[in-house]
This record gives C-alpha cells, structure tokens and sequence, in this order.
C-alpha cells in the first residue's frame, strides 16, 4: 500500500472569512501544502497581506474582496472564475446573549451569515464544479455547537445544526458527482473574534471545564483537519461531521 496523499499540489482552493483566524490559517496551510488559493473577505487589507504572506514562502495566491451576504454579487464572481476543486466555507460571526434578550436584528446578523450566505455561497461554487464536471471538495465551517447545546448561544448553535443538516443534505446530492461535503467542527478557537470572550476569567474556566484536553483551541488545530478533507486522503469521506472539540462532545 502507498502512502495516504495528504498533498493539495494542482487544485484550486477558495476560502471565505480568509483575512483573519481560522480562514487565514487554513488559506496558508493550503498555500504550503501546494494548492493555488483564492482568499476572499471584504477587509481587502487583511486578505492582501495573507496572499503576500503565501506567495513569500513561495505559494500561489491571489485576493478577492467580496461579500459572501450579496448573494448576487458573490455568485457573478465565482461564476467568472474556473471551477474550484476546494471550497473552504469559512465567513461567519456570532452575537451571544441569552434567548430571552436575542432581537430580530441579532437574529438576521446571524442567520444572514451563517446560514443563508453560506448555503449560497456553496450553491455558487458547486454550480461551478458541476458545469466543469470537476470532482472537489465543500468543507463548510460548523461548530462543535452544531451538535450540542449551550447558554447564551441560541443563535448560534441554531444557526450551525442547520450547516450540519444542509451539509449531508447537499452530499447526498453531489455525491454522484464526486463532490464531497463536509465539515469542521471545532471547540473554542482563539481568535480575533473570540478574544473579547477570554477576557474574561470566569468564561474562561468555565469552558476549560468542558474540554476534556485541558486547553483552549488554536488556529493550528484546525489546519490538519482541513488538509485532510481537502486532500485524497480523505477521498470516501462526506456528509460527515469532523470534531475538534477536545472532547467536548464526549459526554
């Protein structure tokens, strides 16, 4: 038996959300791991400097400024470009508050984002992918809050049961085409948008409780994952849910 090919050399990788956090550390993961990446945000600043990031370690990249919510707008770019063979479906936010206290406004915010952007942006990118009759991959960004529950995140966790329902829903529908989808679902992560959280000390502990490894998630902890879904080594696996919770989700 050869050895498991964990390598992106020739395939064309776009990833959403990719100025910052957990987008940026999977754009330069596929960057170093041979894939030409298309990093899309609209902070043009951030993205611009990822892509010059990439191309100094001898990378391909290239940046698009977009807005994942103008559906519209986004599915007329991704339509100009070749098909994608990766598609890394990372834009996403969160407001948390208890349910009694969540406004229409909290709830457009996020299901806009999470939900509706993310269901289009991935109708857009596998349109492409089927007119080119190109075999890929959808890692659709989730949560292990996609498979638990959790005070103050209603919305949230909301928002990411319907990406896991959504994700074996579409494939179902794109395996026949060789078009595999599934998704990450990570713990806590530090990030720019989680640092306000750990700022507080009684958060903190209260979630280092639950992860059974003992530590916060960093950006680093994702990138394997994301490797191998995108990579052939992971070619009979979809409509599945990858944790990387620390063990969140055991009990």
């Amino acid at each position: 038996m050869s050895a498991p090919n964990f390598g992106l050399d020739g395939k064309q990788a776009l990833v959403t959300g990719a100025g910052r956090g957990i987008g940026r550390a999977i754009a330069l993961a596929y960057g170093a791991s041979g894939a030409a990446v298309t990093l899309c945000a609209r902070s043009g600043d951030e993205i611009a400097a990822v892509t010059d990031e990439i191309r100094a370690a001898g990378g391909a990249a290239v940046a698009m400024v977009a807005d994942v919510t103008d559906l519209g707008g986004f599915a007329q770019l991704i339509a100009a470009q070749p098909a994608f063979d990766i598609f890394v479906n990372n834009a996403g936010t969160n407001r948390p508050m208890p349910v009694s206290e969540v406004t229409e406004a909290d709830y457009t915010a996020i299901f806009d984002l999470n939900v509706k952007a993310a269901i289009f942006a991935a109708q857009a990118v596998s349109a492409q992918m089927l007119s080119a009759g190109t075999p890929g991959s959808i890692i659709n960004m989730s949560s292990q809050l996609g498979h638990v529950g959790a005070a103050n995140r209603g919305l949230y966790c909301a928002s990411k049961w319907a990406i896991e329902g959504f994700t074996k829903a579409l494939a179902i529908e794109l395996g026949p085409h060789k078009i595999r989808v599934n998704t990450i679902c990570p713990t806590f992560i530090e990030t720019p948008l989680t640092k306000p959280y750990f700022e507080d000390e009684s958060f903190r502990q209260a979630v280092l409780a639950k992860i059974k490894l003992g530590r916060i998630g960093q950006v680093s902890d994702i990138t394997g994952a994301a490797v191998f879904l995108a990579s052939d080594a992971s070619s009979l696996m979809t409509g599945s849910a990858l944790m990387l919770d620390g063990g969140w989700t055991a009990e």
